[in-house]
């Protein structure tokens, strides 16, 4: 049954027509057009969905559209704007962290929340952070050291 839901997407108040059952993911893809958000799994196991809703990072994909009506949602699409967002995503091009780059923006919104919680996190602390990101190819490694990069410029 569709209705109108009230979303923030982005600092923006964007209403909604659709079921509220629909992921949120295939809202902010489909609906809105961010596609920065991207499908990996379907059951909040490899991260390449995760977003933010009220500060916090969240898979989009198991995340009912009508659970977050009226929260701060924070998409890839505006990082750019945030100085902790931009930092990381300076680290990760001079890091050459991405290869087919699917997972990164994911990463990323994770690595960011991390950073505001943990200003300057151990590596420990970093792996077990983004252990719920699958990265197929691999640059784990790379990803720590862009993290403990940005963290170092804050």
């Amino acid at each position: 049954m569709r209705r109108r839901i009230a979303l923030n997407v982005n600092g923006a108040a964007t209403p909604v027509d659709t079921d509220p059952a629909m992921p949120l993911l295939w809202v902010l893809r489909d609906v809105l057009g961010l596609t920065g958000t991207k499908y990996g799994c379907g059951i909040a196991q490899c991260g390449a969905c995760t977003v933010e809703v009220n500060g916090a990072p969240a898979r989009s994909c198991v995340t009912p559209v009508g659970s977050v009506e009226g929260a701060a949602i924070r998409t890839i699409e505006v990082l750019r704007n945030d100085s902790t967002g931009a930092q990381l995503q300076d680290a990760w091009v001079t890091q050459d962290v991405a290869q087919c780059g699917y997972c990164q923006s994911g990463m990323l919104m994770e690595a960011v929340h991390l950073l505001r919680t943990e200003p300057n996190p151990s590596d420990e602390r970093i792996d077990a952070a983004m252990a719920g990101h699958i990265c197929r190819c691999g640059t784990y490694p790379r990803i720590r050291t862009a993290i403990r990069a940005a963290a170092a410029k804050r």
